[in-house]
């Protein structure tokens, strides 16, 4: 992305994703993390106000060394341990079931190979550990998703890769994951085409759990 993906791009995802209008979602995804928390795509740390106590320490997956740096206000305000841990979401430098939860919100549209990624924090859990996810995807209107297959390459070169038409319920259940919880709807205000959401929990599997 160069210039517009290093200097650009980070602040007006900053800005977009920090409307008002996003707090009920990320409050509503980050309410039950617990312990150790990874969360890819962690951005310049919009979602810091919304952990809860019960949060010990994240493991921060950032690309963006602008995100990072436009975080440093709300890593001050924090009292949990955030550490920036890695770049890449599809390669997570963490051991094998070091982590009880992991946080994804509006990320998983970006990742080029979004299905590695998902192993890789499968990977990073504990058995039993837990996925909690909002992201936009792949609209559960027919009509809606024309439109969307029509504005995604635009979307890709003007927003990092974004796609618009990923179905997130079938690939985390193509990964491994058992989603307990899972809310699909459009957001209030915005247009369907770029705000369809899925909001949920995927649950890692324990030892012996047969996949299908």
């Amino acid at each position: 992305m160069g210039m517009y993906g290093d200097h650009v791009l980070p602040r007006i995802i900053n800005a977009a994703c920090g409307m008002k209008s996003s707090h009920p979602l990320r409050s509503r995804v980050c309410g039950e993390l617990h312990g150790q928390v990874v969360e890819i795509g962690f951005g310049s740390g919009l979602n810091i106000p919304f952990y809860p106590a019960s949060v010990s320490g994240v493991a921060a997956i950032e690309p963006a060394h602008l995100g990072w740096k436009l975080a440093q206000k709300r890593l001050a305000a924090t009292d949990v341990a955030i550490q920036r841990s890695g770049l890449d979401g599809q390669s997570l430098p963490l051991p094998d079931d070091s982590c009880d939860c992991a946080l994804s919100t509006w990320t998983l549209c970006t990742i080029p190979d979004v299905m590695v990624a998902l192993r890789e924090v499968r990977r990073v859990l504990k058995p039993g550990g837990t996925l909690h996810f909002v992201e936009h995807g792949l609209a559960p209107d027919r009509n809606v998703q024309r439109w969307q297959h029509r504005l995604e390459p635009m979307q890709k070169r003007l927003f990092g890769g974004c796609h618009l038409t990923r179905p997130i319920a079938e690939l985390l259940t193509a990964a491994g994951f058992t989603i307990t919880e899972l809310d699909v709807f459009y957001e209030e205000g915005a247009l369907k085409t770029f705000a369809a959401d899925s909001l949920g929990i995927a649950v890692s599997p324990e030892p012996g759990t047969t996949e299908n």
